[in-house]
């Protein structure tokens, strides 16, 4: 991957104007969303619009009525960036990039909101001051995400996100607090015999049993696991 962009097999995805680049975190999500029965989705901070575009490829049979997805970004040269990766993907009447604040955001109601979300706390020193901001969870808490998601969703939707293990707790605190139920929970475990360093989430506006699960990227001799390549070859050049 080159500081200018990343190409998958359907689009490519320029990012020099991103804070945050094309990195693993989004592309779980974007392959694992349950986005089944979606019609509207949002996706929340979209970057370079990698995950709203991973969606749109997904549901690419999807004819009538078409899927309308929204990639929010708050950052002007990103969500410029987004648009026009937008353009020149195969899915730009699918895909719009809205520029502004989720507090500020209003819409009918989604049927799927995911949400690749800021998490380190303010204080963390970052070399990158841009990339410390786009993390930085200042402009948008979880609290927020939660409580702002909530409002945009229709009352059976789903909001999806991924985390790192030391936001699950607060994650899962601030789902019950704005009336989510839990519906799904994925380890990802880097490499075999360590600890998660992030979960995958799905959290309902309906109550509903809890599944959990593991996915393992990589096995103890350094090879991709079955499951992994199974999630995400649908997307990776070389894979």
């Amino acid at each position: 991957m080159s500081s200018r962009g990343f190409t998958f097999k359907r689009f490519h995805i320029n990012h020099d104007r991103c804070a945050m680049k094309v990195g693993t975190d989004a592309i779980l999500l974007g392959a694992w969303a349950n986005v089944g029965g979606a019609w509207r989705i949002l996706d929340i901070g979209t970057g370079s619009g990698l995950i709203a575009l991973m969606l749109a490829q997904r549901l690419a049979q999807r004819t009538e009525p078409a899927v309308n997805i929204i990639g929010l970004e708050l950052d002007e040269a990103a969500a410029l960036q987004a648009a026009a990766n937008v353009q020149a993907s195969p899915w730009a009447k699918q895909v719009e990039i809205v520029q502004g604040a989720l507090q500020q955001y209003s819409a009918i109601p989604f049927d799927v909101i995911v949400s690749n979300p800021p998490y380190f706390a303010h204080g963390q020193d970052f070399a990158d001051a841009a990339r410390g901001k786009a993390r930085h969870t200042g402009s948008l808490s979880l609290a927020e995400l939660f409580c702002h998601s909530r409002r945009l969703l229709s009352e059976a939707g789903s909001l999806m996100l991924v985390l790192p293990t030391q936001a699950l707790e607060e994650a899962l605190a601030q789902a019950a607090v704005h009336g989510f139920y839990t519906a799904e929970k994925l380890a990802v475990i880097t490499k075999e015999g360590k600890a998660a360093q992030r979960f995958l989430l799905r959290f309902s506006c309906v109550k509903c049993g809890e599944s959990a699960d593991k996915l393992l990227i990589n096995t103890s001799d350094g090879a991709y696991s079955e499951s992994y390549v199974s999630l995400v070859s649908p997307f990776y050049l070389k894979m």
